[in-house]
């Protein structure tokens, strides 16, 4: 087996420091009194109601004569919910008011570039809808097939439930889709050009929510979109089409704030506890395991590093996410599962040197013996925090697919939970799987640390 370098240890050391100070602090450019943002660090994570408050406003009809139909009102409220979870805000509550002709919403927005006005335009502005030949995009993942219908040319969106064809006793839940004057010829030419051999799709704010096979020629702008497993995903998508063909545009008529349900002082408690907490661990698993506790928490620190940073959105690739009270519990527990993997591994090297073999042979035996241990546990966490995120999820949302025929219970709190315990088991893998056994191969190479006392056994 290829001996790890000496020098490995210092660099990954080196590269957990850089990564913790980064992820903790941000980095940032200041020109004159305009600050740039270069790295997101805790500063920038958008915390959730009931830990920062957030925004709490009320859409209605621009025009006071509007008398918008429940369904109307449905589709307002889930293109709303939409753009949310597209911004990572799972914790959010809305709900529609048709005594009023209302649709009202609450969530968190705090500690970012945008100001609540800014957020309210944008999620409160009128949907696009639009109809494409096909289903190809372009760079940017915007439709380049011709366009075929627009909003103002859909009539009504609804879910229903008819025969699969005339002569079948089998019923299957459908969009039943009709159009204005406006788009049936349009709507005419395009299927009897796709049918049998194409696709022409549906487009909400440039995000493809569906592509249906067109089937038949079309011409009396009365269609059936076919697919749906369940009346909600039949619904959720009648209400997608419904929001973008509005026959009146809304606007915010109040715009509030709301105050955090734990107190303005929660989140400093909760910051000075975690680090408290984290000293504490680090102390405990260093003075238990000597020095495979000192590569443990220095591998528990990159761990929290790396899921601060997939919070906060350091990685250009990820946007920010919405950290609530179950959101900092899911953290901690993830991080108790990364003291445990190491705890199991500098157990099962002590057993070893009590069983008489030399330190390397140690450390080699007992990462390989807990390694398929720690794997198990930490794998069936992941499917646990998975499910939860699927079931407790927007059907939008990472995982929600896997459970879109069961109906959405809940969004925000227990989503949340169930994100920053497999971000944190993932990292686990990174940092307990990998990071800290790489530097305890390392370290173990240099004189000064070829003493079995150092590894938990006697000493020479």
């Amino acid at each position: 087996m290829k001996r790890t370098p000496k020098a490995a240890f210092f660099i990954v050391a080196v590269l957990i420091l850089a990564l913790s100070v980064t992820s903790l602090f941000g980095v940032y450019t200041q020109y004159g009194d305009r600050t740039d943002t270069i790295i997101r660090g805790v500063a920038d994570i958008r915390w959730g109601i009931d830990i920062q408050g957030g925004v709490d406003v009320v859409f209605g009809p621009t025009d006071k004569n509007a008398n918008p139909t429940s369904d109307q009102l449905d589709g307002v409220k889930t293109i709303i919910e939409q753009r949310l979870i597209s911004k990572n805000i799972t914790d959010y509550e809305a709900y529609t008011d048709p005594a009023n002709n209302q649709v009202i919403v609450r969530f968190p927005w705090a500690s970012t570039t945008e100001t609540p006005e800014d957020a309210v335009a944008e999620i409160g502005q009128t949907a696009m809808l639009e109809f494409h030949i096909g289903s190809a995009t372009d760079a940017d993942g915007k439709p380049t097939g011709k366009l075929v219908l627009n909003g103002n040319d859909v009539k009504s969106a609804k879910a229903d439930y008819q025969p699969v064809d005339e002569s079948s006793s089998s019923y299957q839940y459908v969009v039943a889709l009709e159009l204005n004057d406006s788009g049936k010829k349009a709507f005419s030419d395009a299927t009897k050009e796709q049918a049998g051999k194409g696709t022409i799709s549906i487009w909400l704010d440039d995000q493809m929510i569906s592509n249906p096979s067109v089937n038949n020629h079309i011409a009396d702008g009365r269609a059936v979109i076919t697919g749906s497993a369940t009346f909600e995903e039949a619904k959720a998508l009648a209400d997608l089409i419904t929001s973008g063909a509005l026959p009146f545009e809304i606007e915010a008529k109040s715009l509030g704030s709301t105050s955090p349900t734990m107190g303005a002082n929660a989140l400093s408690a909760m910051g000075i506890a975690a680090i408290f907490a984290m000293i504490l661990v680090c102390v405990m698993m260093v003075v238990i395991y000597r020095l495979p506790g000192l590569v443990a928490a220095i591998a528990l620190c990159g761990q929290m590093a790396l899921t601060v940073a997939a919070i906060s959105g350091y990685f250009a690739v990820f946007n920010s996410f919405t950290m609530t009270l179950p959101g900092v519990a899911g953290l901690i527990l993830s991080i108790g599962i990364g003291v445990d993997c190491n705890v199991i591994t500098a157990e099962s090297i002590r057993d070893e040197l009590r069983a008489g073999k030399t330190i390397d042979g140690a450390i080699r035996s007992g990462s390989k013996n807990s390694f398929w241990a720690i794997f198990d546990g930490n794998i069936t966490v992941l499917i646990v925090a998975a499910v939860l995120m699927g079931v407790f999820g927007s059907s939008d949302g990472l995982f929600g697919w896997l459970f879109s025929w069961l109906p959405v219970s809940a969004t925000g709190s227990v989503y949340s939970f169930g994100y920053t315990l497999i971000i944190g088991v993932i990292t686990n893998f990174v940092m307990g799987l990998w990071a800290s056994r790489v530097m305890l191969r390392s370290i173990s190479r240099l004189k000064i640390f070829r003493n079995p006392w150092f590894y938990g056994g006697e000493r020479a």
